[in-house]
């Protein structure tokens, strides 16, 4: 079985696919994948993902406000975001708060004014998922160090470093925070030589995979849309790439995304 740790199952691509996202589900189930964690981005998504895990039977849901989100994001919608999770920890399909984090790759959010506002919202979000002991998941776009920051001020029990693409010494810190990191289909391109690097010689204890559908499609399929179909195969060319059997890949990987993700054990099969 294999575990998709991230995945928009909610975009308009899905929506408007055969079957709609529960559709989607059910194919990425017939190729392997037990389960696809669907993070919200903005408030106006959190019952879109919860309505679609709850339709789909391999899908969960995390709740959050996204970096990106967050120049139009108002202290309305963090505690709207507090009193939903709350109220949400009764529905073991609600696993996680993300997608959260800091992006400092989009020059717009570099401004120090959204600078600000994003690591304010980014630490609003950690403190309510250490408080209702949630793991996170967190978007580190140019932006691994400032996470590492405040996330050893405000610890959550567990995580995951979302499309990780930093430095071994930064995988080290997120590992040494009870950290794992997310791999999906940028290491699939051969030109991708420092995720290529990371993804063969990191502990396989410290990856999780995922899709990030619609977006990071792997290299056989780019530029079309990516899917969590596809993510036994991108599994199968990380095994290839270490060395090692499918099989044992995807039982690794699939234990640490129960560890880094441990409400998905709640969820009925």
């Amino acid at each position: 079985m294999w575990i998709d740790t991230h995945c928009h199952l909610d975009a308009h691509e899905f929506v408007a696919a055969d079957g709609g996202p529960s559709g989607v589900g059910a194919r990425a189930a017939g190729h392997g994948v037990g389960m696809i964690v669907i993070p919200a981005v903005e408030r106006g998504n959190f019952a879109d993902v919860a309505r679609i895990a709850a339709a789909t039977p391999n899908a969960c849901y995390g709740l959050g406000i996204h970096p990106m989100c967050v120049p139009q994001a108002t202290d309305d919608d963090l505690e709207a975001l507090r009193e939903l999770a709350q109220a949400s920890m009764s529905d073991p399909r609600f696993v996680a708060i993300g997608e959260i984090g800091l992006d400092f790759f989009i020059p717009q959010l570099c401004e120090p004014d959204l600078r600000i506002k994003q690591e304010r919202f980014f630490r609003f979000q950690l403190r309510l998922a250490r408080d209702l002991g949630l793991p996170v998941l967190t978007h580190v776009r140019r932006s691994q160090d400032q996470v590492l920051k405040n996330i050893r001020q405000i610890t959550p029990p567990s995580g995951i470093a979302h499309a990780f693409n930093g430095s071994f010494q930064q995988a080290q810190a997120f590992i040494d925070l009870g950290f794992h990191l997310g791999f999906g289909g940028a290491f699939t391109y051969t030109r991708a030589l420092q995720i290529r690097r990371l993804a063969t010689q990191l502990p396989l204890t410290s990856i999780v995979m995922e899709t990030d559908a619609p977006d990071i499609a792997p290299a056989w399929v780019h530029p079309a849309r990516n899917s969590p179909e596809h993510l036994a195969a991108i599994g199968f060319a990380l095994a290839e790439l270490r060395g090692m059997e499918p099989l044992e890949v995807a039982a690794v990987t699939t234990q640490n995304a129960f560890k880094a993700i441990p409400r998905l054990s709640l969820i009925p099969v």
